[in-house]
């Protein structure tokens, strides 16, 4: 059984998918929108959102914080500087999922993550 867990596994041992969400995470930071499968999105989204709650207050534990959780210091300087301030009177949901049209190579499901 399922129950109570929240971990979206993406079929990939736990320091790949790791990885693929900071990359994730990081494209969606300086990007502001990317275009991933349903499941990548899914599990993005939730990654993502505490670090834009904790880029809010503009502390050093919290730069600390989002340096351990993103690639590069490009990203993290975007999260406080820009992304922190914009959003720290929205009490959640920073991200949109769009569904767009099917990836032409494998008819896989393709969609859009942008930030609100």
């Amino acid at each position: 059984m399922r129950h109570r867990k929240t971990v979206i596994k993406l079929s990939r041992d736990r320091d790949s998918r790791r990885a693929l969400l900071k990359n994730l995470a990081d494209s969606l930071v300086l990007y502001e929108r990317i275009q991933t499968t349903p499941a990548k999105a899914k599990a993005l989204r939730s990654f993502v959102e505490p670090l834009i709650t904790k880029a809010a207050e503009n502390t050093l534990a919290s730069r600390r914080y989002l340096l351990r959780h993103l690639q590069t210091e490009n990203s993290v300087k975007k999260l406080i500087e820009v992304l922190g301030p914009k959003y720290k009177d929205r009490p959640g949901g920073y991200t949109r999922i769009l569904k767009i049209a099917n990836r032409k190579g494998d008819n896989a499901p393709q969609v859009v993550i942008e930030l609100v």
